[in-house]
């Protein structure tokens, strides 16, 4: 395809997506609910028959954000946590949703081990072992659902049904969507075994606009985005997350620019500081699994980018935002009884006085009540240890 969004994957990348579709993925249940195991490319072509059936019109199936990304970057440097399903739906009324959600949980009773007895198990019942989140999004420019199936690890299968969204990518390194369909098509067919010579012609699109450029990003670990404040929450959180985990901007002069407009659209749509607290820590645990280093590196970037780049609050409102992740950060460090490193921190002490033999003190005057503490947590941004 000429258009400078499209791309056809190479022979090895068709390898690496094969093996991804093809991977056991568990999906652990609540309670006594056994694990589910179950291959992204079975419960794709299960749901979307499913969905046919049932008289919705499935445009499109797609692989979507970091398992995308994974497969299209080079150097193999990167991880994925999600798999991101994207089903190209319509979703003209809201019964449509209604169809969706009982489709979808009526198909993950297929994935049950054998020896279970399914015929008491209600959708409902599914919901609450298996599901970890369930979205609805029914908005002018935005029309979509999400099942997200729980996973304890964090590698949670992401079912995203849409019929419009207007802001598909936050950056451009997670900016591409492999179109599955023609893989799937081939997978229909039992005989078939998957070569060079027999693969099917897979196309990768990318939602930031020019594939080449963000490629790039990708290989060379860079940062970039688009009007961020039609993001929601301005991509502030994955923005920092990219900065810990050592990718650069690949224009300062503007991402700094940027960094403003995230900060604003995150202080737009969460106001409140236990608002924000919450998205914040639903952030670390399901994008820091197993890494609680980089959790306080992660506050530390955050804390930085907030108080270098926020205009649009008034003084005290900024200084609730970063005193609330400074406790975050004492609180990790207290739960695992972790320090940073000794050029991170500063502590300052008072002496006690010195007492002669005879019970008298010295001729220096010493105040009365416990000596302050100063932790400098952040580089050149002390605060007051919480008592």
């Amino acid at each position: 395809m000429s258009d400078m969004r499209f791309r056809n994957l190479t022979w090895d990348q068709v390898k690496i997506l094969d093996h991804v579709l093809d991977e056991i993925v568990p999906v652990h249940g609540r309670g006594h609910f056994p694990t589910m195991e179950v291959k992204p490319r079975d419960i794709i072509h299960i749901v979307k028959q499913q969905l046919i059936e049932q008289g919705i019109l499935v445009k499109d199936t797609r692989l979507n954000g970091s398992i995308a990304s994974y497969i299209l970057e080079s150097h193999n440097r990167i991880s994925y946590k999600d798999l991101d399903i994207i089903f190209g739906v319509v979703l003209s009324s809201d019964q449509e949703f209604d169809i969706i959600k009982d489709t979808v949980l009526g198909c993950l009773l297929d994935f049950l081990p054998k020896g279970v007895k399914k015929e008491k198990i209600t959708p409902n019942l599914m919901k609450i072992a298996y599901v970890q989140k369930m979205v609805k999004v029914c908005e002018n420019q935005d029309r979509w659902s999400l099942i997200s199936l729980s996973n304890n690890n964090g590698k949670n299968v992401e079912l995203k049904f849409v019929s419009s969204l207007r802001r598909q990518f936050e950056f451009s390194v997670d900016s591409f969507q492999i179109l599955l369909d023609p893989l799937l098509d081939f997978y229909s067919d039992n005989n078939a075994k998957l070569t060079k010579e027999s693969c099917p012609v897979v196309v990768a699109e990318c939602m930031y606009g020019n594939f080449e450029e963000a490629v790039k990003h990708l290989n060379c670990k860079l940062i970039s985005t688009k009007k961020p404040e039609e993001i929601r929450g301005g991509g502030l959180l994955k923005y920092s997350d990219l900065l810990v985990r050592d990718f650069k901007p690949a224009c300062k002069k503007e991402i700094k620019k940027q960094e403003r407009y995230m900060c604003s659209r995150f202080f737009i749509d969460f106001p409140d500081v236990a608002q924000q607290q919450r998205k914040i820590e639903s952030y670390l645990h399901n994008h820091f699994i197993g890494e609680d280093n980089n959790k306080y590196q992660y506050l530390k970037t955050l804390y930085k980018v907030v108080n270098q780049s926020t205009v649009c609050l008034m003084n005290r409102e900024r200084s609730q935002t970063l005193d609330m992740i400074i406790l975050m950060a004492l609180k990790l460090l207290g739960k695992h009884n972790v320090l940073p490193s000794t050029e991170n921190v500063v502590c300052f002490y008072q002496p006690a006085p010195y007492v002669f033999p005879n019970g008298e003190h010295t001729h220096f005057w010493t105040p009365y009540g416990p000596s302050p503490t100063v932790f400098q947590l952040f580089q050149s941004m002390p605060f007051n240890a919480p008592q």
